[in-house]
């Protein structure tokens, strides 16, 4: 028996509504070839399968960690040339997931700055009007005690 037959399938409205994505960016999505071989019913409607929406998943983590459109559908080019491709798809995957873990970092400081800010600004221990400075001069203007740590101006 053909599994193809017994497969659940979904229309464009239905995944849809499983996603979130638009039935726009749906068809754009296999427009550009990172939705490729759409199943079509007999009247040329689109026909979703299970694996299309896991693909669609992961299609949507690739969005969240930045990677560009381009090297998305490459990646979707990849896939499907089959296993020989295996080696290149790693190094694009790696190469994002070093771009992601430095983001991060950058996130991660600028974080950390912004729970110092609500921390001081929680006890209560800066003004926004104070004239008490440090001594510490940056560009041209005096900080607050608890706008500088580490000798860093935090704004």
């Amino acid at each position: 028996m053909d599994m193809n037959l017994t497969e659940t399938r979904y229309t464009i409205s239905e995944v849809e509504a499983r996603t979130g994505l638009t039935q726009h960016t749906l068809r754009w999505y296999e427009r550009i070839g990172l939705m490729p071989h759409v199943d079509r019913s007999h009247s040329g409607q689109r026909r979703f399968t299970d694996k299309d929406l896991g693909w669609l998943s992961f299609v949507g983590k690739l969005r969240a960690t930045g990677m560009s459109v381009a090297d998305m559908v490459r990646y979707a080019e990849l896939v499907r040339e089959g296993d020989h491709t295996v080696d290149e798809r790693r190094e694009l995957l790696e190469r994002t997931r070093r771009e992601v873990r430095a983001r991060l970092a950058e996130l991660t400081d600028a974080l950390g700055v912004l729970d110092f800010k609500i921390d001081m600004y929680a006890m209560n221990t800066i003004s926004t009007t104070s004239t008490q400075t440090t001594g510490t001069q940056t560009t041209g203007t005096r900080t607050t005690s608890a706008d500088t740590v580490a000798g860093k101006a935090r704004l």
